[in-house]
């Protein structure tokens, strides 16, 4: 059983990390480390955790972790990278998004290609069931040859935008995109926020792949909208069309057209997210253990997604279409909020 840990757990999203282990065959939840008293001792007493740390290095030296959770801003990414690669940490899931702008992504690009530490993003929607299944029809050939993918979010690309876009890389795997033509507007996203998740408020972008599929990437207010519910955070979607048909998934609903015969129905989010969260850290967990069984939200793939967002900001920006993979301008984020 490998040694689990989670770096930053005052937030909610550390609550679903830890509640996956409840599932998690290959490891064992067993340090944790934040900021503040409070939350390290109130999140450890939930989750009977008894190795806790202000300092996440003190851990890393005392526990020596094989896979650590890293939710934090991203701000902080690359020196927790940096850190558990100095200590020897076999492996690091973070949370999304990678990166928010050209510097962090080229500086993390740079760190990845001598780094041992594996890496991979926390895109837990790539492992839903629900998301399996229908993943699993495409890759089979059941919808024919794929033709054109859209996917969308109701939040900004720093918050679920690179959701959506890994799900276009889930229905298209062997896909490899060359241009992209963007959009943005509105600036609330751009100003300092808890997280720092700085984006435009809305995007979209049109992507096309070397082998000629097209996909379109739809985030923000914009994009549609799968339930009634007001909150923004609900409206994640995917939908893939083929020679032969379609699959279609939504948080709480899904759908098949294969050859005119349809099949619809729905499922719970809460349920099939743990389930996911799960099933991702088990596979990281495998791929310390054996190099074959690379991840499939693996750093590289995740740094290769990022490169469409700083292509649809420079896009938006220089008002022609990108040729990917693009070498960003600097302070994308700065000239984002001065032109909008």
């Amino acid at each position: 059983m490998l040694k689990c840990a989670i770096i930053g757990v005052s937030g909610g999203r550390a609550r679903g990390l830890a509640e996956a282990y409840q599932h998690v065959t290959h490891g064992k939840l067993a340090a944790i480390s934040t900021r503040t008293a409070e939350s390290l001792h109130a999140f450890g007493n939930t989750f009977d955790v008894d190795m806790r740390y202000l300092d996440y290095r003190e851990m890393f030296e005392k526990e020596q972790p094989d896979l650590v959770h890293v939710n934090t801003p991203p701000s902080v990414r690359l020196e927790i990278f940096e850190a558990a690669e100095d200590a020897g940490v076999p492996a690091v899931l973070v949370e999304k998004p990678i990166a928010i702008q050209g510097e962090d992504w080229r500086a993390i690009k740079n760190f990845a290609a001598t780094a041992k530490t594996k890496i991979a993003i926390n895109h837990q929607l790539h492992f839903h069931p629900r998301r399996q299944h229908l993943q699993n029809i495409v890759q089979e050939g059941k919808i024919g040859d794929i033709r054109f993918i859209e996917a969308s979010c109701g939040m900004n690309l720093a918050y679920q935008g690179t959701h959506a876009l890994q799900s276009i890389a889930a229905f298209h795997p062997d896909g490899l995109p060359i241009k992209v033509m963007g959009q943005a507007s509105g600036t609330d996203g751009l100003e300092d926020t808890p997280k720092k998740h700085f984006a435009p408020d809305q995007c979209i972008g049109a992507i096309e792949y070397a082998d000629g599929l097209r996909a379109q990437l739809i985030s923000g207010p914009y994009a549609p909208r799968v339930t009634n519910e007001d909150r923004t955070n609900v409206h994640k979607r995917i939908a893939a069309y083929g020679t032969r048909g379609y699959v279609h998934w939504t948080m709480w609903s899904w759908e098949t057209g294969i050859d005119g015969h349809i099949e619809r129905g729905t499922h719970e989010y809460p349920d099939e997210d743990i389930l996911g969260q799960a099933a991702m850290t088990d596979a990281m967990l495998q791929w310390i253990e054996d190099d074959t069984k690379v991840h499939p939200l693996n750093l590289d793939l995740a740094l290769r997604d990022f490169n469409i967002i700083l292509g649809i900001y420079t896009s938006a920006l220089e008002h022609r279409p990108v040729e990917l993979p693009c070498e960003p301008a600097n302070n994308l984020i700065h000239a984002l909020q001065t032109r909008l």
